[in-house]
């Protein structure tokens, strides 16, 4: 095959096919009524083109549904935990793997182990359920992506890195309060950015030097590699995986939600250098996951996830990862629509502060564009932005968060380039109604990861 592809094709053939459904907009516009305009209150068969997450909602290859078959579900000692078991301790070089249902739970039971009042958790950025976790056993939880990553359309190759100069002020003024630095990789609510190699053996060291634990949230460990290998001097003639292997191996430990290139709908993992703390883990794990050997996992879901953390690695199906995400974002740059820039691994993030620069921020212009996708297109995406990351004060008045964005994420091996161009062309409606004069207000919220089920309305 020619080195210069002329069109970006799919490295997959499909032999299953599953109906999608053609709503008019007055219907999608009493849908969300009914969810209170929130997408995540959607039916998902009200959806056309389904961006919401990339999180256990891509499609699983012809080896992994044969793996599915030869699943051993056995309660203890599984060959399906053997095959798991040996494929994650030679990607990550962490001889204590602990399966969970998914990466929340891997999450609750290390943070709230380390956690508690007074503890510190130091990351480039902590995503919504990881700042929850924390949070909710009482930790605090700081967020110091460099500097970068603030000029959203700029370009620099690596801004999903921790600012090595923040880390080090904040190891100086909470000392041993710190519980971990944990660093996301990709950095999700960065913009899907990835983490050079270099800052993340920087910040290995400055953790060896202070005595500190480093903990990896790895659920995009392939897309990063792509990055490291294709943007980092020293690394061109290493695989992805070799360089996933290097990274990995930093660490003292390793969380997955392994519904992102784990390349399955269900699972998650937690990985394990200190064997005093994996037994503390364990026993967390037995009484709220399951046994050891499964921990909340089928045989069949742990052979699927074995077989997806090799696939993943495939050189061409990283390529069309990473080139088809690229090319929604960059046709989305040509017609003026503002992108956090480069475009991240897994999604599209849309500067809807930019985008909507009438409609205020405590009228969250993320969530009215948001909104708008479905209503023009039946499309589903998530804000990430006020609703998501948004506090108040002592007097109830909104806090913003740092940035106003749309993330629109793909999921892996589902849709096709034509299904993209759609996306593309929906946009064309919604430059037409970018000037609206208002946006939403939030009617119900609960006290964590709100965005989840709050309810909002049109402000009149």
């Amino acid at each position: 095959m020619s080195k210069k592809m002329r069109t970006l094709t799919e490295p997959f053939k499909i032999k299953m096919v599953e109906p999608l459904r053609i709503t008019t907009e007055e219907y999608r516009q009493n849908a969300l009524e009914k969810a209170g305009y929130n997408p995540f209150l959607l039916r998902s068969d009200d959806v056309f083109i389904d961006l919401l997450t990339d999180s256990g909602t891509g499609a699983m290859s012809d080896k992994q549904w044969g793996g599915i078959m030869m699943g051993d579900e056995s309660y203890a000692g599984a060959r399906s935990w053997e095959h798991l078991q040996t494929v994650v301790q030679n990607l990550t070089g962490m001889q204590y793997v602990l399966p969970t249902h998914q990466g929340r739970a891997a999450e609750r039971i290390l943070y709230s182990i380390l956690g508690g009042k007074g503890k510190v958790f130091i990351s480039n950025t902590h995503f919504d359920t990881t700042r929850a976790n924390i949070e909710y056993v009482g930790s605090e939880a700081y967020d110091i992506v460099c500097k970068e990553a603030e000029d959203v359309e700029s370009y620099h190759a690596f801004k999903g890195n921790i600012d090595l100069e923040k880390l080090e002020t904040l190891i100086q003024q909470h000392g041993k309060n710190i519980a971990a630095i944990i660093m996301t990789v990709t950095n999700n609510s960065s913009g899907g950015q990835p983490v050079s190699m270099k800052n993340m053996k920087d910040v290995r060291a400055i953790c060896t030097k202070y005595g500190l634990m480093m903990v990896i949230d790895g659920c995009r460990i392939a897309e990063n590699s792509y990055y490291v290998k294709h943007r980092e001097e020293g690394f061109e003639n290493k695989t992805y995986k070799e360089i996933a292997q290097e990274m990995l191996n930093l660490g003292d430990a390793f969380i997955m939600s392994a519904k992102k290139d784990g390349m399955v709908n269900i699972g998650g993992l937690l990985t394990l250098k200190d064997e005093a703390l994996s037994v503390k883990c364990k026993n967390l794990l037995i009484i709220s996951e399951g046994f050891t050997t499964y921990g909340g996992l089928s045989g069949r879901d742990m052979e699927a996830l074995a077989i997806g953390l090799e696939e993943v690695f495939d050189k061409d199906y990283l390529h069309y990862r990473i080139r088809s995400t690229a090319y929604l974002g960059e046709k989305l740059r040509e017609k003026g629509i503002p992108v956090v820039w480069p475009i991240g691994g897994h999604a599209v993030y849309i500067d809807a502060k930019k985008l909507y620069q009438n409609v205020p921020l405590e009228e969250y212009p993320g969530q009215a564009l948001v909104i708008d996708l479905y209503l023009k297109g039946g499309i589903r995406c998530v804000e990430v932005g006020s609703v998501m990351f948004g506090k108040y004060d002592e007097n109830g008045k909104l806090i913003p968060a740092a940035n106003e964005l749309v993330r629109m994420a793909l999921p892996r091996r589902v849709y096709t380039q034509s299904h993209l161009d759609y996306v593309l062309d929906v946009f064309d409606d919604i430059i037409e109604i970018k000037d609206r004069k208002k946006g939403f207000k939030i009617t119900y919220e609960p006290p964590f990861l709100r965005h989840f089920t709050a309810h909002f309305e049109p402000i009149k």
